[in-house]
């Protein structure tokens, strides 16, 4: 393990498609999804562990969650804890991240990662990122992490690779071509067939020297917000810095801002059991199952010619369902929500719809 090694773990997203068990006040990273007695912002901190020490570990989140980081990552320090006052997408966050780790170690290799997906085969994923630290540690290049695709998925976005070895160490690791966003049905068809494509995973490996040059070059009006706070990170000053930072600074995603426009991205291929867990449909694909295809979690689900369903209760609720086939069951504290899974992307809308109608209370 290199005293070198760092991880920024992205953890302030809502996991809006998750209603109505992710809210607001109390989103899926910080939620047993999958019953294992760890969340998914444990499971991701544990992982990393391995890798990186812990004094290198680094948690965004929205402030309004640091309590519950706190309360479940109790192993790393307050410092580590980087607080957004508000969502500005994954460039400002990145940019934070970076500025701190420089007061730190000039020479860090960083791993960024969201606090949400699932790992199933954690030794090949480990190999894999150490394998990228290493080669980041190396060339100046900005490497990402693409998954085989098994199926032409419409919620990921693709990458496209070149054929040639570009790295002897790690013949995984392919130059990009192009990114390309959610695709439809036809066109992940295409991709799927191609064989170079694959499914953009959304975790990041590069040294601080060549992430902080891509910033200055391509994202410059976001690098010299936070370049003004230097002497700033990791004191008292820290906070009202980026508050103010924050009032001002633009919403981008570092793949928009950055990933697209780079001339010196990388993606290493990898196959370890990944999902992003970003829907109902991910969760059941992720859940065991009977033998009617129902996933439950709930001791009193009774199910009655149902199949292929996914059914998410309060423990003691007794609950009776006939005849649904493909539908999401979900109760958590005052709302249920039935809908087709066919139908999952709509529950962004819903959320947006009972905000505007109910109020708060209920997202």
């Amino acid at each position: 393990m290199s005293e070198h090694n760092y991880c920024v773990i992205m953890a302030g997203g809502v996991g809006a498609r998750f209603w109505p068990m992710s809210r607001t006040s109390h989103p899926k990273q910080f939620i047993d999804i999958l019953g294992t007695g760890e969340t998914l912002i444990q499971q991701t901190f544990n992982r990393f562990v391995k890798i990186c020490p812990i004094e290198n570990i680094y948690i965004v989140t929205n402030e309004i969650y640091k309590t519950l980081v706190v309360e479940q990552v109790p192993q790393i320090a307050p410092e580590q804890i980087l607080c957004e006052p508000s969502r500005r997408n994954t460039a400002p966050c990145i940019a934070y991240a970076n500025y701190c780790i420089l007061a730190h170690d000039p020479e860090a290799q960083i791993v960024v990662a969201p606090s949400d997906h699932i790992i199933l085969k954690e030794d090949v994923f480990l190999n894999n990122i150490t394998s990228a630290l290493q080669a980041a540690s190396k060339k100046n290049w900005l490497l990402t992490l693409g998954i085989k695709p098994s199926r032409p998925d419409t919620g990921y976005g693709y990458i496209q690779f070149m054929e040639g070895d570009v790295y002897p160490e790690d013949p995984q690791i392919r130059k990009v071509k192009t990114f390309t966003e959610k695709p439809d049905h036809e066109l992940a068809t295409t991709f799927l067939k191609s064989g170079d494509f694959l499914w953009n995973s959304g975790i990041f490996i590069w040294s601080l020297e060549s992430i902080m040059k891509a910033f200055n070059k391509l994202l410059p009006e976001v690098d010299v917000l936070f370049q003004q706070g230097i002497g700033k990170f990791g004191t008292p000053d820290e906070k009202n810095f980026i508050n103010k930072t924050y009032s001002v600074c633009k919403s981008i995603s570092i793949d928009y801002g950055i990933m697209e426009k780079a001339t010196n991205v990388y993606v290493l291929a990898a196959d370890f059991g990944w999902s992003d867990l970003g829907t109902w449909g991910s969760l059941y694909e992720n859940r065991s199952q009977d033998k009617n295809g129902n996933a439950i979690v709930g001791k009193n689900v009774m199910m009655y010619d149902s199949t292929n369903c996914i059914v998410n209760m309060p423990k003691e609720k007794l609950v009776v369902l006939e005849g649904l086939i493909d539908y999401i069951v979900a109760e958590s504290e005052d709302v249920l929500l039935v809908c087709k899974k066919t139908d999952e992307q709509q529950i962004r809308q819903f959320v947006n719809d009972v905000r505007l109608e109910k109020g708060e209370r209920f997202v």
